[in-house]
């Protein structure tokens, strides 16, 4: 039976490790190619503990129902989106540097959804509201490479249990807002998010979802044939520029979205960025810019989707499932965000469903 809790790190873990890294769920997900099966198995089964204290994942759920309200059926962070299909194109360009799958040239089917941070699936789009794109690719298949991605340069915390404080500093008060004293307090104690946030103003949002850079913001390690592992980061860069929103829409980020799918195809080039001995882990921190670049292929976007069963709707893009050859660092929000999308994802299954705000109309 898998187990209720699922215990992520505040400082220090002691459990199950591989190379210096916790275990992922992708060994018990390895050879399920059914759907079903797949997502059945994405619970979570290793707890780990902190010499420091712990957070569990129930800790962090309760968190976002605090601030943003109960939404049974949807995600409790990015809870509204829209789901998308494609492929992704690899030129290649990858295989000396790692042995996965998703490299070789050739075309890799994948699911997505864009999204925006938050747990209100209702929430008016706003032009400074953090977007997300998730992907699977190569789903269904048992080689799958799940990211969870961000239009931001740098991640904005570096802990678990700077993320929990965020989260609970960020409830919005009488006008929809962030209790000022509340945010300069958390500030105070997290200078590393304060210098990061900084960081992501020097680099205001685009116009919309399909002219908006997606980066991994982790630390990962590309893993070739001869064993050697080499530091990574990636980012998806667009090739187009974005269908302007409309400002009277609640929805004007997706729709103009969903219009600019139906015209004509979206496409972004997938840079990875090589890291070298010394760069930093904690990703609230920048790579050198002097960093080798390498372009490994073309997503294409081709269609937007209602969220609903089926598609993207179900699938929990956990940061953890990885293909062979591609291996986590042992930045200690990997895990947690691993817990907690686990956590979310199980408590979505079973509660009902209502219909998200944004829709796809044909």
């Amino acid at each position: 039976m898998l187990p209720q809790q699922f215990v992520v790190p505040v400082v220090v873990m002691d459990g199950p490790s591989w190379r210096g890294t916790p275990l992922t769920r992708r060994s018990v997900l390895v050879g399920l190619g059914a759907v079903g099966a797949f997502l059945a198995l994405d619970l979570g089964v290793v707890a780990y503990t902190s010499r420091a204290g712990t957070l569990t994942r129930q800790t962090f759920l309760d968190g976002f129902r605090k601030v943003f309200g109960n939404h049974p059926g949807f995600r409790k962070n990015h809870a509204k989106g829209v789901s998308v299909v494609g492929h992704f194109m690899s030129n290649g360009n990858a295989t000396a540097l790692s042995r996965a799958a998703v490299f070789e040239p050739g075309e890799t089917p994948v699911a997505g959804r864009f999204s925006l941070a938050g747990g209100n699936p209702t929430v008016a789009d706003t032009p400074g509201a953090a977007r997300g794109l998730g992907l699977a690719i190569g789903f269904p298949g048992a080689a799958q490479w799940r990211t969870a991605m961000l239009n931001l340069p740098v991640f904005v915390d570096n802990s678990p249990q700077g993320f929990y404080d965020r989260l609970l500093a960020s409830k919005p008060v009488a006008d929809g807002k962030p209790d000022p004293k509340v945010m300069a307090d958390f500030l105070s104690r997290h200078p590393e998010t304060a210098a990061a946030t900084a960081l992501v103003k020097k680099s205001p949002p685009t116009p919309g979802f399909a002219d908006s850079t997606f980066s991994g913001l982790h630390k990962f390690y590309l893993v070739n044939h001869a064993g050697v592992r080499t530091p990574m980061r990636w980012s998806f860069v667009p090739q187009q520029t974005a269908l302007p929103p409309k400002s009277d829409d609640p929805n004007a980020l997706f729709d103009a979205l969903i219009l600019q799918l139906k015209k004509a195809p979206l496409q972004w080039n997938l840079r990875l960025t090589i890291g070298r001995d010394g760069d930093p882990t904690d990703p609230t921190l920048p790579w050198p810019a002097d960093r080798q670049v390498i372009d490994a292929g073309v997503l294409t976007l081709t269609e937007a989707q209602t969220d609903a069963a089926g598609n993207a709707r179900d699938i929990n893009f956990d940061p953890l499932v990885l293909p062979d050859g591609i291996e986590p660092s042992d930045d200690p929000l990997l895990s947690a965000r691993s817990a907690v999308y686990a956590g979310s994802y199980r408590a979505r299954t079973i509660e009902p469903k209502s219909a998200p705000a944004v829709r796809v109309v044909p």
